[in-house]
């Protein structure tokens, strides 16, 4: 009898002819992430993920591994083994005292799958029999086929697997099973929310990040950079460009219309995201906006800023209330960080009252006193680039 981990996948069964790929990567991201374990293995089959040959004292730390991956339905720590009904029986007596021991119940229900048909006895018939064992050996507790306090599942197959708890993971898609994308990353609480949430629906992450060095300081800037290695947690690795908007923003400052200032800024950093990413070969651009959180996040604001690039622009945290999200936040890791007192780019030339309703054409015809192109191109000629790991 071995300890094992089975792992579901979730959402990435329903991809029909495309499910090999997803599980394939899904496989290599699991491997990247229990690097460290290096007895484990990583099997599959029948439909299922299994983690075996692992030290039996790092069971719940591979677990708490396990559950940073995602496309990660759920984890199923099992009892493996071959044998008849007798071997069976005495599997289900360990794991049910063990759970009893760990969890008191006063109910139970037990359930059979039977993939091997070859087995002599049916899946009620098992159920039945193992109910009675458990009942008849185990003071205090009861059947309960509705509302049971423990489930005691039998797996029949090539071989056995009984269990009696399945962990909840993150679900979604397999990292790097949806294309490339841009994230436009602050040292705010919002954008590593965004990054986040396209990541678990498969996309690869690179991350621009906005400074006005010196007016924000280094610290500043490293924040942003903890902020993406705490989403190394989930994606292991990413790269992060900084750019310097300072000088854009001086342009601005001198040219144009205090009021402007928010959302011409914008306008500019998702023009150099966009270059950047199509040099990376990314695909979309990714934003921490929520309708209405400030100024430059009106649905006038979002439209004319949207209008500065062809790619497409995802916000996953649109219609989310900014409870919704610093609740995120906290559950991923990143809020403690984010909220950290340091300045950031877009509290440089702050005006007294931005423009709330933009209209497009007013912003092209002052952008006409700025000479854009080359403010663009000198500002990406000048940034660094530093690829973030979780070691």
């Amino acid at each position: 009898m071995e300890n094992i981990l089975a792992i579901n996948y979730g959402e990435v069964s329903l991809k029909g002819r495309n499910k090999s790929i997803f599980i394939s990567q899904l496989v290599k991201n699991i491997k990247l992430n229990i690097r460290d374990f290096e007895k484990a293995v990583v099997l599959r089959d029948q439909g299922r993920l299994y983690i075996e040959e692992y030290e039996q004292g790092d069971e719940e730390a591979i677990i708490g591994k396990l559950k940073e991956v995602f496309g990660i339905y759920s984890i199923i720590p099992a009892f493996k083994f071959e044998g008849d009904m007798e071997t069976i029986k005495k599997v289900v007596l360990i794991a049910a005292r063990q759970h009893i021991s760990e969890i008191p119940i006063k109910s139970f229900k037990v359930e059979t799958k039977r993939v091997n048909k070859q087995f002599p006895m049916k899946s009620p018939e098992v159920c039945r029999e193992l109910g009675g064992l458990i009942f008849e050996n185990i003071d205090g507790i009861e059947v309960d086929v509705h509302h049971p306090d423990m489930m005691v599942f039998i797996e029949i197959r090539s071989y056995n697997l009984v269990f009696t708890k399945r962990i909840y993971a993150l679900g979604g898609l397999p990292y790097k099973t949806g294309g490339r994308a841009m994230l436009l990353l602050s040292g705010g609480i919002d954008s590593p929310v965004a990054g986040w949430m396209t990541a678990k629906r498969g996309l690869e992450i690179e991350a621009v990040h906005f400074h006005s060095y010196p007016f924000t300081s280094e610290r500043a800037e490293e924040k942003v950079m903890d902020l993406a290695k705490h989403l190394c947690r989930y994606v292991n690795r990413m790269v992060v460009h900084s750019v310097n908007l300072l000088p854009i923003q001086k342009a601005i400052n001198e040219k144009c219309k205090e009021e402007e200032m928010t959302i011409l800024s914008r306008r500019f950093m998702m023009r150099i995201a966009e270059k950047i990413a199509d040099e990376r070969h990314c695909q979309a651009l990714v934003t921490g906006e929520s309708l209405g959180q400030v100024a430059s996040q009106t649905i006038e604001g979002i439209s004319v800023t949207n209008q500065s690039v062809d790619l497409p622009v995802i916000r996953p945290l649109i219609a989310l209330d900014k409870v919704d999200i610093m609740e995120i936040a906290q559950r991923i890791g990143t809020f403690e960080t984010s909220i950290l007192p340091f300045e950031d780019c877009c509290s440089v030339f702050l005006p007294k009252k931005p423009l709330t309703k933009p209209k497009l054409s007013r912003m092209l015809a002052s952008e006409k006193n700025l000479d854009a192109n080359i403010l663009i191109e000198s500002a990406i000629l000048g940034k660094t680039t530093r690829e973030i790991t979780l070691y």
